[in-house]
């Protein structure tokens, strides 16, 4: 994960968003129309190096590379490299990590 592409700035990081389920844990599919909204959950695959107070001084981030977390619904830019979806994200709107 540490040889991702992208570096992030500041306190951003890139997220992979889970993919989407096809169907339901009782078996139902569903079509593509059913539902397009965005997942909530990925990992994270790189983070920067946080943000500066009013003083200047770092505040280190509370996330890392590997770690699954769960992020405001709206939140982020989308992009794709290599015909592959990624988030960035800001640490503000990451509301917390999976914990496994």
């Amino acid at each position: 994960m540490a040889d991702f592409r992208i570096r992030p700035l500041g306190d951003r990081v890139v997220v992979k968003p889970v993919e989407r389920e096809e169907k339901t844990k009782t078996g139902i599919f569903l079509p593509d129309t059913a539902s397009k909204e965005r997942p909530m959950e990925g990992t994270v695959l790189a983070v920067g190096e946080g943000r500066r107070d009013d003083s200047g001084k770092l505040i280190p981030m509370s996330v890392k590379a590997g770690d699954r977390v769960i992020f405001a619904k709206y939140s982020g830019t989308e992009f794709k490299l290599d015909d592959v979806e990624y988030l960035i994200l800001s640490e503000k709107d990451i509301l917390g990590i999976v914990q496994e």
